[in-house]
């Protein structure tokens, strides 16, 4: 009956360049080198929340399981195991929070770039630093999507085990919870693959934009 929602993983930026050579301190270009590769630090912590998340994920599928799986006889048991998976929701909301303000420091530290953007004296670098901001921008809207719909689908699943806990629960009241959880995580799905392919084309275009800047860069392995 319920279309088991998955998180799925969201893709993090490129792992940290360093540059290779010499190159001037003050130049536009090494400023936003600079920048973006901090912002990928910041990232950091927003990228460690994705393996406990589907960890958690797990484990109150596990428990949804069990819940569904057990009759009226068993009601005590029902009571017990929503209550855990509530616990097991309010753990997801707490890493999601912490992603959100991984995210939001990233952010902040990235609009840096649009001063240094005005800095650089080749127009066509300077047209293609534009446009790798507005991608990183598109990125940010998108996780905003994702986060609003995702904490939207927690609440959801609190009320579902709340409705767990009703003697009276009706087959009508648990379709339509679920449905609505559903609906959310279609619309989770969405933003997070949109996410993710902004993701992937803003680090090919960085790097891209990294050569063209005359940048000698290589993995910080």
């Amino acid at each position: 009956m319920w279309q088991w929602k998955k998180v799925l993983l969201s893709i993090g930026l490129a792992t940290t360049l360093i540059l290779t050579g010499c190159t001037e301190k003050e130049k536009a270009e090494q400023k936003i080198f600079d920048t973006l590769e901090h912002v990928v630090e910041l990232e950091t912590n927003f990228e460690e929340q994705q393996e406990p998340l589907l960890q958690l994920e797990q484990k109150e599928k596990e428990l949804y399981d069990e819940i569904i799986s057990l009759g009226m006889k068993e009601f005590e048991q029902i009571i017990v195991l929503a209550k855990e998976a509530t616990s097991v929701v309010e753990e997801r909301r707490e890493h999601m929070e912490r992603e959100k303000a991984s995210i939001d420091e990233a952010r902040e530290h990235f609009e840096e770039v649009s001063t240094h953007m005005e800095e650089l004296e080749d127009e066509q670098l300077k047209q293609e630093a534009q446009e790798l901001y507005q991608l990183m921008e598109k990125r940010y809207g998108a996780y905003d999507e994702l986060y609003t719909y995702y904490m939207e689908a927690i609440e959801l699943d609190i009320e579902l085990y709340e409705l767990f806990q009703l003697e009276d629960l009706t087959m009508e009241q648990l379709k339509n919870q679920i449905d609505k959880i559903n609906d959310t995580y279609t619309k989770i799905k969405e933003a997070n693959e949109k996410f993710n392919e902004n993701t992937e084309q803003y680090n090919e275009d960085k790097y891209k934009f990294y050569q063209n800047a005359g940048l000698n860069v290589e993995y910080n392995n």
